[in-house]
């Protein structure tokens, strides 16, 4: 081989190693992000309007349409480029007037929210005697025999997440299934202060659709503990939850264009709906607006970095998801074109680090930037991140991120009543802006793609 062909061959590995670790090539800039961040007002003011004076914003509700269009001029006062808010259709539920309560043996208001996409009690409510289990299996032991014509009370112990949500998504096929009438539901939720907490289920082809209910654990466990007397308990139900042919909704859209490849994108950002209670704060106003000051900072720095960074609020999350969806078809053929998906859907409090997808060299590479938020606490990456919003693109191929905090309050507040502003610490969203900001400019502007 001669000597100029071999230069040739080893001339780029000689670069990649003379190439500055990313720490080096970004401390600066990362410090400089980091400070605007912990000084912003901007931000919480942003965040505040939204829950105030918007509120909740369930799928198909005038209150969304409302806040898809603040939140579209917002990202033009911001300086944002080509901002624009693409149709999508969305699920429309309305909860309508409901109550329940403990008629027999004794009388006893409960406390409790339908499910998101339960069907309504008849124009009278169900009156029916309530039994009571903690597992599937304990509901299976039952039979049809015991569960028929009652209204079956899941009274399962709050253990996380990801192993409890599973009987609120489809415990009401499960109890159907046997001839229940209804369905209640322990509150999916780590706080006990008379406090339901809603959340969509999913309804099988295959069994009657019953209505469904959140309970407050104070009154999951009076029931149980009165079923376990002995005594026949005996529970009204009343509820006018309903579905209303889909709906107009759009997702929103704005970029900092890329100075040199700007057809290559990292998209960030969170989902602008939420549950019909509370003001949709921690879950996800917190989100969007962390993604849209993160944005807003990089350009009041007067920051560009190569590529496009685009914030997106996806509509629709919470019950279908269609948001997420009409984003891909959107990306169509381009999808190669995607450099990384961030998103934020964890809340706000401190935050902790990244969950990254898939491993190998991308969860490499986003480890040493994940190096730049050491002076915040910000720098833990392992692998696993994503969220539902961005699930689309990740199936495609797309590195996925899902900033993640300390989660030691989320689920108190999670589809409740009380998911207001209060709750968002104003210096944690601060940290969360600066992780957010950071992660997605260094993304946006490093001389390689996430993975290369």
């Amino acid at each position: 081989m001669s000597l100029s062909r071999a230069y040739l061959l080893l001339a780029p590995l000689a670069l990649a190693a003379a190439a500055p670790p990313l720490y080096e090539s970004y401390r600066d800039v990362s410090l400089q992000i980091i400070a605007a961040a912990f000084t912003d007002q901007d931000g919480y003011a942003k965040l505040s309007y939204l829950c105030d004076r918007v509120g909740n914003r369930l799928s198909g509700s005038p209150s969304l349409n409302d806040a898809i269009q603040w939140a579209a001029a917002q990202m033009k006062r911001d300086g944002l480029e080509n901002v624009s808010t693409p149709a999508v259709k969305v699920p429309h539920w309305v909860r309508g007037r409901e109550e329940a309560s403990i008629v027999a043996p004794v009388r006893h208001p409960l406390t409790m929210l339908a499910l998101g996409g339960s069907v309504a009690t008849p124009a009278d409510g169900i009156t029916a005697q309530v039994v009571t289990v903690d597992t599937f299996d304990a509901l299976n032991a039952l039979g049809r025999e015991k569960v028929a014509g009652k209204i079956v009370l899941f009274n399962v112990p709050y253990e996380g997440y990801g192993k409890t949500v599973v009987y609120r998504v489809t415990g009401a096929s499960r109890a159907a299934r046997l001839g229940a009438v209804a369905m209640l539901l322990r509150s999916v939720g780590s706080l006990t202060m008379q406090t339901p907490h809603t959340g969509a289920l999913q309804y099988s082809d295959d069994d009657p659709k019953i209505p469904a209910a959140a309970i407050t654990l104070e009154d999951a466990t009076l029931i149980q503990r009165l079923s376990d007397s002995g005594e026949s308990v005996d529970v009204h139900l009343y509820m006018e939850a309903h579905m209303l042919p889909d709906a107009d909704s759009n997702n929103v859209m704005g970029e900092i264009r890329g100075r040199e490849k700007p057809d290559e994108i990292v998209v960030m950002g969170g989902h602008i709906d939420s549950w019909d209670v509370g003001a949709g704060a921690q879950d996800d106003g917190s989100g969007i607006m962390a993604a849209l000051e993160a944005a807003a900072i990089i350009k009041k720095l007067g920051l560009r970095p190569r590529r496009t960074l685009r914030v997106v609020f996806w509509t629709n999350e919470e019950n279908g998801g269609a948001g997420g969806r009409a984003y891909r078809a959107l990306v169509g053929d381009a999808i190669h074109n995607h450099v990384a998906a961030i998103e934020m859907d964890g809340g706000a409090e401190k935050p902790v680090g990244f969950g990254v997808s898939p491993g190998g060299p991308a969860l490499a590479r986003a480890k040493e930037i994940g190096r730049l938020l050491e002076t915040i606490g910000a720098d833990t990456i392992h692998e696993g991140g994503g969220g539902s919003d961005i699930a689309p693109l990740m199936h495609d191929g797309v590195p996925g991120l899902g900033l993640f905090t300390v989660g030691v309050h989320y689920f108190d507040w999670h589809h409740t009543r009380t998911d207001t502003v209060d709750k968002v610490n104003p210096q944690d969203f601060r940290l969360n802006i600066a992780a957010m900001a950071v992660m997605s400019y260094v993304l946006a502007d490093m001389p390689e793609r996430l993975g290369e």
